[in-house]
């Protein structure tokens, strides 16, 4: 993949983003804008797994740090922070690009941050979550829920069925509560990095390619949000 790099404004501050082109399968590559979690980084294993499968199914991947990441932290920075950064980056790829369609979302709080971004009416033509984290782990009671029924846009979600961030019957129940298009879709034995036990019967390869086939088949799908940008 050849890979563009831009430093990003964040305010005050700069933070890195990465670009890599999906193999075109037609007239036009879509771009996902995708955010780490809060262990994790632009170039971490899952990230990569990630933007190399969707990659392949001609999907552009844009990958960035968080302000804290990109200063070599491991606090992650707040929240109202981790979304200015996301909608931050969105607007250099606009600027660079302008995608025919372009989806925001990623992994864990990178993803979370991106769905608070849609709750709160940010234009975008759809998010695309791995790995939500719905609570803390062992926590199932703090629920982080509350601003999902606000979300409009259409949602293609992936959570592993052995995920302790994400338990089955709450993410159902969540739900039911919400009226935006969601498509929620479990990964049988997969963890919070979408790894499954070798007794499954699969692999952490075969998990990331029905990933991105489903996401490609979605994004085909998906209406173009109009904007006068």
């Amino acid at each position: 993949m050849s890979t563009v790099e831009w430093k990003v404004a964040v305010g005050a501050e700069t933070t890195t983003a990465l670009y890599e082109p999906g193999t075109p399968t037609g007239t036009q590559v879509p771009v996902f804008v995708c955010a780490h979690g809060a262990g994790g980084s632009m170039t971490d294993r899952g990230m990569l797994a990630t933007a190399r499968a969707l990659h392949e199914h001609g999907i552009g991947v844009v990958r960035f740090n968080f302000l804290y990441k990109e200063k070599g932290s491991s606090r992650p920075d707040s929240m109202p922070l981790l979304m200015q950064t996301t909608a931050a980056v969105v607007a250099r790829v606009r600027e660079e690009l302008y995608p025919d369609r372009l989806v925001i979302g990623g992994r864990s709080m990178g993803g979370r941050a991106a769905s608070m971004l849609a709750a709160d009416g940010f234009a975008a033509d759809g998010l695309l979550l791995l790995a939500y984290p719905l609570h803390p782990a062992g926590q199932p009671e703090k629920l982080r829920d509350a601003h999902l029924p606000k979300i409009r846009m259409p949602v293609l979600a992936f959570s592993g069925t052995r995920d302790p961030l994400c338990t089955r019957e709450l993410m159902d129940a969540t739900l039911q509560k919400v009226t935006a298009p969601w498509d929620m879709q479990w990964i049988e034995g997969a963890d919070h990095s979408f790894h499954v036990l070798k007794s499954s019967g699969t692999n952490d390869a075969a998990v990331m390619e029905h990933i991105a086939v489903s996401s490609a088949a979605w994004l085909s799908r998906l209406p173009r949000v109009a904007r006068s940008d």
